[in-house]
């Protein structure tokens, strides 16, 4: 495959092209071929769309930027806050605490397609506890804050005067100027052996290999930038964007007159999970793949990847990024 870079349209201020504030990166508009019709079946079909210039951070928001946000707003994130026993009827009061979703490696495995192998709900598990209440992030700062909920996310965002990335938007970015690239640096994986992105090494979820040199999150500029110079877009966490997810793209646009301009995703009636009919908790799209991602499970390790999260939902490999949609100073 040729690798072009996308030249379709002319950003909004080509003197801004990889310019850089303090922790945020211009990425300059244009067309792109958006999604895939070679992996998941949620990727196709691949289209057309267009996007305008806009701000993204140079990296994931880290644990030291998220302890700055909540120092000056006395946020509490979603998984420090004990569930509402009216919104469980039923329910045992000592099963109703705080807690969030974490990774523990099984001892073995039966089905790849039963995740409940390997993630627990733990207590106490939160952002400043990642794998439950005797860990913490003292020496983690500059890693990828995790245990966030679009709520959480969204707050950060709000505060810092940004926002959260559309799909489209954040995919674009991803793709690092390359335009029908299977990864953000190109169409190899590993180029020349060399470990491009945080991900699993060995046989999820049994054994990492650490071939990467981490095990789980990595400082957040371990690895090399991509062509726009933005950092950990693919692997480390997964990223909230702030689309509706739905099953499928829509179909290309028959005419370059008609692709879509900066499009908005699904919406929430249509983003609930036709597999649990009684549970009607609207998801966004997460994009980016993370550090439990491998070649034999979850390969989204891709700029095209998608998956669908429930907006109460948080993990201990789901964190964020924030974009700007300002024009760039001349």
């Amino acid at each position: 495959m040729t690798l072009q870079r996308t030249t379709d349209v002319e950003p909004i201020d080509r003197r801004a092209e990889g310019r850089r504030t303090d922790n945020m990166v211009w990425i300059p508009g244009g067309i792109f071929r958006m999604g895939s019709d070679h992996h998941y079946s949620e990727e196709a079909p691949a289209h057309r769309v267009s996007v305008d210039g806009f701000w993204i951070d140079l990296t994931p928001v880290t644990n030291r930027q998220f302890k700055q946000f909540v120092k000056a707003t006395g946020h509490k994130t979603y998984a420090e806050i004990p569930p509402d026993p009216k919104d469980y009827p039923g329910a045992l009061p000592h099963m109703l605490y705080a807690g969030s979703l974490v990774f523990i490696a099984p001892r073995s495995t039966l089905d790849l397609r039963d995740w409940s192998q390997w993630w627990t709900f733990t207590k106490g598990a939160d952002w400043r506890h990642p794998y439950g209440p005797k860990s913490n992030i003292n020496t983690s700062e500059n890693h990828p804050v995790v245990h966030i909920s679009y709520s959480d996310a969204l707050a950060y965002a709000r505060w810092a005067g940004k926002d959260l990335p559309t799909e489209a938007e954040w995919e674009f970015a991803a793709r690092g100027g390359l335009d029908g690239a299977e990864f953000a640096w190109g169409d190899e994986l590993t180029p020349g052996g060399v470990h491009m992105a945080n991900t699993w090494q060995g046989d999820f979820p049994l054994h990492n290999d650490n071939g990467d040199g981490y095990e789980r999150t990595s400082p957040v500029t371990s690895f090399p930038p991509h062509g726009y110079g933005v950092f950990d877009m693919i692997g480390n966490v997964w990223e909230w964007t702030s689309d509706w997810y739905t099953p499928k793209h829509e179909a290309d646009a028959p005419k370059v007159c008609c692709i879509p301009e900066n499009p908005r995703g699904g919406r929430e009636d249509g983003s609930y999970d036709p597999c649990q009919p009684n549970i009607r908790i609207p998801r966004k799209v997460l994009k980016g793949g993370s550090h439990l991602c491998a070649p034999n499970y979850c390969r989204r390790y891709r700029p095209a990847a998608r998956h669908a999260e429930p907006i109460d939902t948080s993990t201990s490999h789901v964190g964020f990024r924030c974009v700007k949609r300002t024009r760039a100073a001349g």
